[in-house]
């Protein structure tokens, strides 16, 4: 027979769980159709300091091609392209770059927030050659990520 503690423990347990639950901030996963973004290039730039980061951004419905270039001082330049598709306010992505003569492959996940894209951070791990994150909806946008501004676009 079980006792009326271990019910309520087992209640505060199953409450604690939910309340955890709550507080995570998951990644919009609404329906593609539903969030069409205008065709049309933009182009967004971080610089602060030394570093810059530049990029230019195609649209075509949800789909999403471009440019990105990094300049982080004190690191290898990467250059490359990336394509990948929105998802309601953020952008999956893969990176193709170069950096001193090695090409790679990274996920990339950008979050929009009016005229900004935040360039999500988390774990990552090598799976087929590519960098990925480990677990997506984990991915963090906070006062660490870089932020890039909406820019004119240079010709």
């Amino acid at each position: 027979m079980r006792s009326p503690l271990f019910a309520t423990c087992l209640l505060a347990v199953a409450f604690a769980c939910s309340k955890k639950e709550e507080n995570k901030k998951p990644i919009e996963t609404a329906a593609p159709e539903a969030t069409a973004m205008v065709n049309g290039k933009s182009c967004y730039l971080y610089a602060k300091g030394r570093d810059t980061i530049t990029m230019s951004l195609a649209m075509n419905a949800n789909n999403a091609n471009g440019e990105l270039i990094y300049r982080l001082d004190g690191k290898d330049k990467n250059e490359g392209t990336f394509s990948g598709t929105f998802i309601g306010d953020t952008l999956f992505a893969d990176y193709s770059f170069s950096s001193e003569g090695t090409t790679s492959v990274r996920e990339s996940i950008f979050l929009r927030t009016g005229e900004v894209l935040t360039e999500g951070y988390g774990e990552m791990e090598e799976k087929s050659g590519k960098m990925v994150f480990k677990n997506p909806r984990k991915v963090q946008f906070d006062a660490k990520s870089i932020v890039l501004a909406k820019t004119d676009c240079k010709e």
